[in-house]
């Protein structure tokens, strides 16, 4: 009997020991399975096709016809991380291009008749977006004109009016800037420089550092950069397929057509006077930023030419 127990209690023990076995070797499988399908999913989620590479380099860069010295690895090195900033920020370099579109065909006449290098729109596009943005520092507009400057110029700025915000005006004074420091230091990228961070920045540098061109001297994060972002939007707008850029031209910003309402006198209400001409206030300040109230002084009665959108290509609700 005491042989027979011992010989249950043995069977016992080894169906125990078979189970255990059993179970820890499904479970092995069971993770080597889950391992085989975890790694089939990661697989299929990686898209074959996409992949992150250097940007060739244009050879022979030049700005404003001003030639880069790209021999220089310290200056190669900042042109490259302005190409691969702008061409792989993707959003950015595709609303700047649609943007481009609809706003250089103002801007560059007005550089040509000005005698500025066509590189300067590309200044507009550093400095603002195009986009009528105010720095903390207060520029403002897409040529970012400070008050004084504008005043300087110009511009009228006040609460009422301030025309860093007209387009037309705001290059035309933008120019002028250009001109008198294109003067005063014969060189396009010095001259763009200043524009940045100012002549009195830029003469300080040359006067410690006992050099006279851009890319010799040692500037600011952002001003030290400038020159080269420039010749990188210009480089990824002019040739937008190169940089993997597609976009139809139906997909491109358009300038909506307009004629010109001249006013001599004080304007009470906005509102009221843009529905003379069946559109809205939004509408009309669209198209008129520079005016930054809800009415117009004009105390003066100065000439003023306000931009009307032709018929057609608003939809206003009633």
């Amino acid at each position: 009997m005491k042989t027979i127990k011992n010989i249950l209690m043995l069977l016992g023990v080894v169906f125990v020991a078979g189970t255990l076995i059993f179970a820890v070797g499904n479970t092995n499988n069971t993770a080597v399975e889950d391992n085989v399908v975890v790694n089939d999913s990661v697989q299929k989620n990686v898209a074959k096709s996409y992949k992150i590479s250097s940007i060739e380099i244009p050879e022979n860069l030049n700005f404003a016809g001003e030639v880069v010295p790209q021999e220089d690895p310290e200056i190669l090195e900042r042109i490259d991380r302005e190409f691969l900033v702008n061409t792989y920020w993707q959003s950015n370099a595709v609303l700047l291009i649609k943007r481009a579109h609809k706003y250089f065909p103002v801007i560059e006449p007005i550089l040509a008749k000005n005698g500025i290098p066509d590189d300067f729109k590309y200044l507009a596009v550093a400095e603002s977006g195009l986009t009528n943005v105010v720095s903390p520092a207060g520029a403002t507009g897409f040529w970012q004109i400070m008050r004084d400057t504008g005043r300087e110029y110009g511009l009228e700025v006040n609460s009422n009016v301030d025309e860093r915000y007209h387009l037309e005006k705001s290059t035309e004074v933008a120019c002028k800037y250009l001109n008198r420091w294109k003067n005063k230091y014969g060189s396009w990228a010095l001259t763009a420089a200043a524009y940045n961070a100012g002549p009195g920045a830029i003469n300080k540098y040359m006067g410690i550092q006992q050099v006279d061109n851009y890319w010799d001297l040692l500037l600011g994060s952002e001003t030290g950069r400038y020159v080269f972002r420039i010749m990188a939007i210009k480089e990824i707008l002019s040739n937008p397929e190169k940089y993997g850029f597609h976009i139809e031209k139906e997909d491109m910003y358009e300038a909506v057509p307009t004629f010109t309402v001249e006013i001599d006198e004080p304007v009470s209400d906005f509102a009221d006077f843009a529905q003379e001409y069946e559109i809205n206030y939004k509408i009309l300040k669209r198209h008129n930023p520079w005016l930054r109230e809800a009415h117009l002084n004009n105390s003066s009665r100065k000439k003023y030419a306000i931009e009307i959108p032709n018929k057609g290509y608003y939809h206003i609700g009633k």
